[in-house]
């Protein structure tokens, strides 16, 4: 654990002492170190306190605090451990899988209050710890172990930095996220909606929102298609075999949409890659046509737990902006190359470039990966090879690989300091090999390519929502769905302004008339809460001057010709200007 990790897991158990002293009769279950903080789970067996109660839960943790100044701890037996939580049934269940496994059992303590612990925390909390440092932050409720066959408990969150400086510009940045909520926003810019009747995690969009996702989708493919890509369209759904063969129906199991048909099963497509081997494997390509390169924004199904869904960010009906490349091994760093010069310029306009960085995603201990030790060993050190041919800034990270090969993700950062993993590129060894895919080398023999899987932007419905909220959805021009609104002062400025909007929609913009009977201060307001860029004021003097006054978000321009006009805004939206 790095120290702020340390620090956090004893915050956790600060917090179950605290809680052991207001609240004696509730259980301790888990209570580990998270990103922004900890949380412990308890069974409270009655009532489970208020959020207005949190606040004596920090004073009684701060109370504690100065007495907390080493942890001591020690390895006792199942049965020992077993004495010491006889009334807790949650304990006793973790302490005899430890058991089970053949695992030591610890217990440790401080000013104290004794947990069953595996370790991991400052030496000294009370010197370590600043007491301004941390905040209760939250209750919920949670299934012990994640499962809603078990009881449901109380999950108490709380924050924790390093510093009380920290900690308010975290709560001043989580502020600023609620006001950019996507949800919010996207209800309030009529860009997407969820109908239960057609179910969670399968969002609709509507007008506006089908128009951010086509700019996004174009602009995608004018970065991909001087570079060699082909368009391709598979269907959503494929029969079992093809899932048993690449290995996604072991590896995704109950997240797979099964669908029967008449004589045969189906399932939903959850990847688009074994698609992608099928029109590789229907030619017979020469290594002078490699690389092969396959494009394809297609939607994938996955069924995720009804709770885990959120908006655009977490959905069941997944759009990616797939490419895979059929290459050579000795094509792989060119072809690395390529795809992060794709994605460098993709979100150096989205404005999301500064401070990027690249986690190389390994593979760890364990888990259900494809392919022998050989095969990985080659694939990670290619990747790596590539990365640093790249100069890209990368950190080796264990255990975030895919199943069938290690991949570098891309990790950007938004307006307000959030970090988002979005673009990736994977290399792949296995799938050619399961799919006993190839092509014709020099010597006339058969070799066995390279896929590399890669997506820009992720999927189109996650970015989607990390645009909004990265924009306030205050869209560029070039990606706003409504880009100018027109605003005759009154009905006698009608006429002119329909010219205006014609002239405009004529040039390529998305423009609107507001011929509404409502004062001209109201149309303003009316056209900042749905955040278009740019209002052209019709009064008697633009009329006149065949002109109309220009107010953009951050300044006002003035009258101005409407040749002018369209000039400004079109080259504004050719060159996808911020």
């Amino acid at each position: 654990m790095s120290p702020i990790e340390e620090r956090r897991h004893t915050l956790a158990h600060l917090l179950a002492a605290a809680v052991a002293e207001l609240h004696p009769r509730a259980l301790p279950t888990i209570g580990p170190a998270i990103e922004t903080g900890f949380y412990y789970d308890f069974d409270y067996r009655s009532a489970s306190p208020k959020e207005e109660e949190l606040a004596k839960l920090e004073d009684k943790m701060r109370e504690l605090l100065p007495a907390w100044t080493e942890f001591t701890h020690e390895a006792v037996t199942a049965d020992v451990a077993r004495e010491k939580f006889a009334d807790n049934t949650y304990k006793i269940e973790l302490i005899n899988e430890i058991e089970a496994a053949g695992e030591s059992i610890t217990l440790y303590t401080c000013g104290g209050f004794t947990d069953l612990c595996r370790g991991g925390h400052a030496k000294n909390p009370a010197k370590e710890i600043e007491p301004s440092s941390f905040k209760l932050e939250r209750i919920a409720g949670a299934y012990w172990r994640g499962d809603e066959n078990n009881a449901m408990l109380t999950r108490i969150y709380g924050l924790a930095f390093d510093s009380n400086k920290e900690l308010e510009a975290f709560e001043l940045m989580q502020e600023e996220a609620r006001k950019r909520d996507h949800r919010v926003l996207g209800a309030q810019l009529k860009l997407f909606t969820i109908s239960p009747l057609i179910g969670s995690g399968l969002p609709l969009l509507q007008p506006n929102g089908a128009i951010i996702r086509r700019e996004i989708e174009e602009y995608l493919w004018d970065l991909h298609k001087h570079k060699g890509y082909h368009r391709v369209w598979t269907p959503h759904l494929a029969k079992e075999a093809l899932y048993q063969t690449s290995g996604h129906a072991d590896k995704f199991g109950d997240e797979l949409f099964r669908v029967s048909g008449k004589d045969e099963k189906f399932f939903m497509k959850p990847m688009n890659c074994p698609h992608h081997m099928q029109i590789f494997a229907d030619n017979h390509f020469s290594y002078r046509e490699m690389p092969v390169r396959y494009f394809e924004p297609a939607t994938v199904y996955r069924d995720e737990k009804t709770g885990q869904l959120s908006g655009l960010t977490r959905v069941r009906a997944i759009t990616q902006d797939d490419g895979h490349l059929f290459c050579r091994v000795g094509q792989i760093n060119e072809e690395v190359s390529s795809i992060t010069s794709i994605i460098k310029e993709f979100f150096s306009t989205m404005g999301m470039l500064d401070g990027y960085w690249v986690r190389l995603s390994l593979r760890g201990p364990g888990g259900q990966y494809l392919g022998d030790d050989k095969v990985w060993e080659e694939a990670q050190m290619a990747l790596e090879s590539a990365a640093r041919t790249n100069e890209l800034p990368y950190r080796a990270v264990e255990g975030e690989a895919a199943f069938y090969g290690p991949k570098l993700d891309f990790m950007f950062k938004d307006a307000i300091g959030r970090e988002w993993q979005l673009a990736t590129i994977q290399c792949d060894f296995n799938l050619p090999e399961r799919f006993d895919l190839s092509y014709i080398n020099e010597k006339g023999e058969k070799e066995r390519p390279v896929v590399i899987h890669r997506a820009i932007s992720g999927s189109l419905e996650r970015f989607m929502g990390v645009m909004i909220e990265h924009f306030a959805g205050a869209f560029p021009t070039w990606l706003a769905p409504e880009q100018a609104r027109v605003l005759p002062i009154s009905d006698a400025h009608k006429e002119y302004a329909h010219f205006v909007v014609t002239e405009l929609k004529a040039a390529g913009i998305r423009a609107t008339l507001d011929d509404s009977n409502e004062t001209l201060g109201k149309k303003i307001r009316a056209a900042k809460t749905m955040k278009v860029p740019y209002q052209l004021v019709i009064g008697d003097a633009e009329v006149a001057g065949k002109s109309a006054t220009l107010e953009g978000r951050q300044e006002k321009f003035g009258a101005m010709p409407i040749a002018d006009i369209v000039e400004k805004l079109v080259e504004e939206i050719r060159t996808r200007s911020l």
